[in-house]
C-alpha cells in the first residue's frame, strides 16, 4: 500500500484495523441484521470505542479528546468501512464534533462524547435527497425558541441523545441567510422520531417537531448566522463518509481480488485470464486516486485552508463513483455466488448505496462544483 500516512497515523491505521476486524466485523452487522436489533449498532462496542481513544479523535484534550485531526478521523472511518461496522462515529464522533467545537455547548457534550456516553443525530435533511433547502421553521418563544416541521434520513436519530437541528428564523427556504443551528436534547416534548431499516440494514428516523420549544441556550453558534457551524458539520461528515466509502470500496475490492486468486474454471484460476486482470487493475486505479482525494480533503481541513469546502466535494463525488465501481464489479466477477444473501459481498454493495447518499450524492456535489465554479 502507498505511504500516505505519517508513522503516528500509520500506527493508529493499525492498531484500528486490528481492533474494528477482531470486534466489528461482517458478521457482527449480520448478527445485528437477523437479530432485528431495534437500536441499529452495538452500545458496548461503542463503549469500547471509547475506551480506544476513537471517540474523542476531533474533541480537544481540555474536553477529555485526543486533539488529533480528520486524517486521523478517516483512518478510523476507513476501517469502519472495510468491515462494514454498524456504528455512530461518523455522526457523532465527526459530524456532530465539528459542529460543537467552539460552541456554549461544548462542555456539556464534547466530554460526554468522547467518554462514549453519549449519541449524536443529525437532523439536517428534509426531502429524499440531500439539498442546501431548509423550511424547518423557529419562532421566537419566550426567551428561546419553538422548532416546527420534520427532518428525514437521521441516523440513529431514535436512540440519540442529542440532536443537531437545522431549522430556519429568517428568510425563503433556499436564502443562504437565516438558518440557525440548534441542539435539541432527545427527550424535548413535542419531538417523535419513526424508525426504518435502509437498504444496509441501518436504521434511519423520521423526526418531527411540532411546536419543541427550546431556551436560547440550545442555539449552536449566532441565531441567522448557523451556516457557520452547519457548514462545518457538513465539510467534517462529507469526507468523513468520503473516507468511509473508501474502506467499503476497498474491502470489497478485496474480497474480489482474493476471489479472482482462488476460483478455478476450465482447470485455472480466473484471476490469470487477462481480461479479469484488466477490470481489476482499473478498479485499483480508481480507488488509488479516490483515497488521495479524501487525503487532501483531510488534510486541507486540518489545515483551515479556504479551499477544502472544494477537496470534500471532489473528494466525496470520487469516492462515491469508484466505491460504486468497486461493488458493483465485485458482484459481477463473483458470479452467481455474489447474489446469495450467504456471501458478504452484497453487504457491501448496500453500504456503499446508503453511503453515496449521505451528505450529498455524485451529482449532487458535482453540480455543486461546477457552480461554484461558474458554470
Amino acid at each position: 500500500m502507498p505511504l500516505y500516512l505519517n508513522d503516528e497515523q500509520t500506527m493508529l491505521r493499525d492498531t484500528a484495523k486490528d481492533f474494528v476486524a477482531e470486534h466489528a466485523p461482517v458478521a457482527h452487522l449480520r448478527g445485528l441484521r437477523d437479530a432485528n436489533d431495534p437500536t441499529g449498532f452495538s452500545r458496548d462496542l461503542w463503549k469500547q470505542f471509547a475506551e480506544m481513544g476513537f471517540t474523542g479523535i476531533l474533541i480537544d484534550e481540555a474536553h477529555g479528546g485526543l486533539g488529533l485531526g480528520h486524517v486521523e478521523a478517516g483512518v478510523v472511518l476507513e476501517e469502519i468501512g472495510r468491515n462494514l461496522s454498524p456504528s455512530p462515529f461518523l455522526s457523532t464522533a465527526v459530524a456532530a464534533v465539528a459542529a460543537l467545537q467552539g460552541s456554549a455547548q461544548a462542555g456539556e457534550w464534547l466530554p460526554r462524547i468522547a467518554a462514549g456516553d453519549a449519541i449524536a443525530a443529525l437532523s439536517i435533511d428534509e426531502g429524499p435527497k440531500h439539498r442546501d433547502r431548509i423550511t424547518m421553521t423557529a419562532e421566537r418563544a419566550g426567551n428561546g425558541f419553538r422548532l416546527t416541521g420534520s427532518k428525514q434520513f437521521v441516523t440513529h436519530g431514535h436512540v440519540a441523545d442529542l440532536l443537531i437541528v437545522a431549522a430556519r428564523t429568517a428568510g425563503g427556504a433556499d436564502d443562504q441567510d437565516g438558518v440557525t443551528l440548534f441542539a435539541v436534547p432527545r427527550d424535548a416534548v413535542g419531538l417523535t422520531a419513526t424508525p426504518e431499516r435502509l437498504a444496509d440494514a441501518s436504521l434511519a428516523a423520521r423526526m418531527t417537531f411540532e411546536g419543541v420549544e427550546v431556551d436560547a441556550d440550545a442555539v449552536i453558534g449566532e441565531v441567522d448566522a448557523g451556516r457557520d457551524p452547519l457548514g462545518r458539520l457538513l465539510r467534517a461528515g462529507r469526507t468523513g463518509a468520503a473516507a468511509e466509502l473508501v474502506g467499503v470500496g476497498g474491502g470489497a475490492m478485496d474480497m474480489t481480488v482474493t476471489y479472482l486468486k482462488e476460483r478455478k474454471q476450465f482447470g485455472t484460476t480466473i484471476g490469470s485470464f487477462q481480461a479479469l486482470q484488466h477490470r481489476a487493475a482499473h478498479l485499483y486505479s480508481e480507488m488509488e486516486v479516490a483515497r488521495a482525494a479524501v487525503l487532501k480533503a483531510q488534510q486541507l481541513l486540518d489545515a483551515g485552508s479556504d479551499r477544502a469546502d472544494e477537496a470534500v466535494s471532489v473528494a466525496k463525488a470520487m469516492t462515491g463513483m469508484a466505491t460504486t465501481l468497486s461493488v458493483q464489479e465485485a458482484i459481477q466477477m463473483h458470479g452467481g455466488i455474489g447474489m446469495t444473501d450467504e456471501y458478504d459481498v452484497g453487504f457491501y454493495m448496500k453500504r456503499a448505496r446508503v453511503l453515496a447518499e449521505m451528505f450529498g450524492d455524485v451529482g449532487f456535489h458535482a453540480d455543486r462544483l461546477a457552480r461554484n465554479a461558474g458554470y
